[in-house]
């Protein structure tokens, strides 16, 4: 049975906190106004036992391939380079993403909906995506 976000790429419609959290992990004035402009889609796959999610946007694109479970390194859209753990529960990636600071963003599927919550320390940012029906 294919997994709900099978096929799907699921573009943002919403964004709430975002400039806060970019700010809590350190991003630049600069690097956060264009953050704050772009509509990113986000694209889950799967190939065997290693999935690939790619963010992409007019201004940059960033794809990171993992295994569950495993770590592996990654290089985030403002240009850290952390550890990062990707854990499946249920419909939901959860990431442990590394680096001073680290953060956790929590990735929720459905059918037509993916609901990013993003934390660093004690601010959390809300990104919702849909997928076009």
């Amino acid at each position: 049975m294919p997994e709900v976000w099978e096929g799907k790429a699921y573009k943002m419609t919403e964004s709430e906190n975002f400039d806060e959290y970019m700010k809590a992990l350190g991003v630049g004035f600069v690097l956060r106004k264009i953050g704050n402009s772009v509509t990113p889609t986000v694209e889950l796959k799967k190939d065997g036992d290693t999935y690939t999610l790619v963010t992409s946007s007019t201004f940059k694109t960033s794809t990171i391939s993992f295994k569950l479970g495993e770590e592996f390194d990654e290089e985030t859209l403002d240009g850290r380079k952390v550890k990062s753990v990707i854990t499946l529960d249920g419909n939901k990636l959860v990431q442990k993403q590394g680096g001073t600071p680290p953060s956790d963003i929590i990735r929720e599927f459905d059918g037509n909906n993916m609901v990013a919550t993003m934390t660093v320390g004690e601010v959390t940012c809300t990104r919702k995506y849909a997928a076009p029906e």
